[in-house]
């Protein structure tokens, strides 16, 4: 019996650890209607430690996907608005300060480190979709992120801004701060 404050979801049950996180299934069976109550989509923004650009990133993630698959990237916090991110949801990578492409996540899992210390598995698509790059100050963990305020698609097959890439890159991140390019 849940109390007026607990938020937990019943359909969870007990087996999901301290969070009451087990797994959130894929977008096609909660819309057959074993999910129930309907969900509003929702992104996370993550800054991606490490790399120092797209390229980068998108290299060590092909090398996990083949030596671990699925593709997972790895949190100590649970998201507790898994079924939002889950249902079309993405998750924004902040790289060298700019949010500069999105994966979609395709389920949240329970999972344990090496050490085994808890933490939270989001299974990605291992598609990266370059995103128009906005600044982003640094923090830590992730954040979620409205659907509204979050970048948009950046179309692979445009051409860029002719000269763009001859220009300095601190003048190249000043003139993206100033929503400029």
């Amino acid at each position: 019996m849940q109390g007026p404050g607990d938020r937990r979801d019943p359909r969870r049950g007990s087996g999901g650890g301290a969070s009451g996180l087990a797994f959130y299934p894929p977008r096609s069976l909660r819309d057959s209607g074993w999910w129930g109550d309907e969900v509003v989509m929702l992104h996370m923004i993550k800054l991606s430690v490490g790399p120092r650009d797209v390229a980068q990133l998108a290299a060590i993630q092909a090398a996990r996907v083949v030596s671990e698959p699925p593709l997972r990237a790895w949190t100590r916090m649970a998201p507790k608005r898994a079924a939002e991110v889950c249902d079309g949801g993405s998750i924004y990578w902040v790289i060298a300060g700019f949010v500069r492409v999105r994966q979609r996540v395709l389920a949240i899992e329970d999972a344990q480190r090496d050490d085994g210390r808890k933490c939270v598995a989001l299974v990605l698509d291992p598609a990266l979709v370059p995103v128009a790059a906005r600044p982003t100050k640094a923090f830590q963990g992730w954040r979620y992120l409205k659907p509204e305020e979050a970048p948009r698609d950046v179309a692979e097959d445009v051409p860029g801004i002719d000269g763009l890439d001859a220009l300095p890159a601190g003048l190249r991140a000043a003139l993206a701060e100033a929503c400029l390019i």
